[in-house]
């Protein structure tokens, strides 16, 4: 469990670090603002979606680690895929942080697991999901 927890950490780290996909997506045709008041985090979530696929996706902002991490390997995890799937894993991280087992879908993204028992920190973890579902709901 030593050597998990250590990968977690790593992966965290090396995401709020350096961020993939940060940056305002030119062009995007979907922005969406979240804000989560009890930690401070914000960001901003740009989505280039051309038919039902999202062929660009970035997040601007600032917030901490967790909340940066979980933008940075979500925006990775939704890059190329379809709506569909890119809300289905939303669903599933989302389930998997509250503490329902992962899904093998979500692979990189299941070292956040532990999160779940952070429960101030969920909401860190999930905003950049939400903000997703939110951007794209009709």
């Amino acid at each position: 469990m030593a050597l998990l927890d250590a990968l977690y950490k790593e992966i965290i780290f090396e995401h709020y670090k350096r961020p993939r996909n940060h940056g305002e997506l030119h062009p995007h045709t979907h922005r969406q603002e979240g804000v989560n008041p009890g930690c401070g985090d914000e960001l901003t979530l740009f989505l280039n979606i051309e038919g039902e696929r999202l062929v660009g996706v970035s997040f601007t902002g600032e917030g901490c680690a967790i909340s940066r991490a979980s933008a940075s390997l979500m925006t990775e995890a939704i890059k190329g895929k379809s709506l569909t799937e890119a809300l289905t894993l939303a669903g599933q991280f989302k389930a998997m942080i509250h503490g329902a087992p992962p899904a093998e879908e979500l692979g990189e993204l299941t070292l956040l697991q532990g999160i779940s028992k952070l429960h101030a920190r969920v909401k860190c973890a999930t905003l950049a999901w939400v903000t997703l579902e939110q951007a794209v709901k009709p």
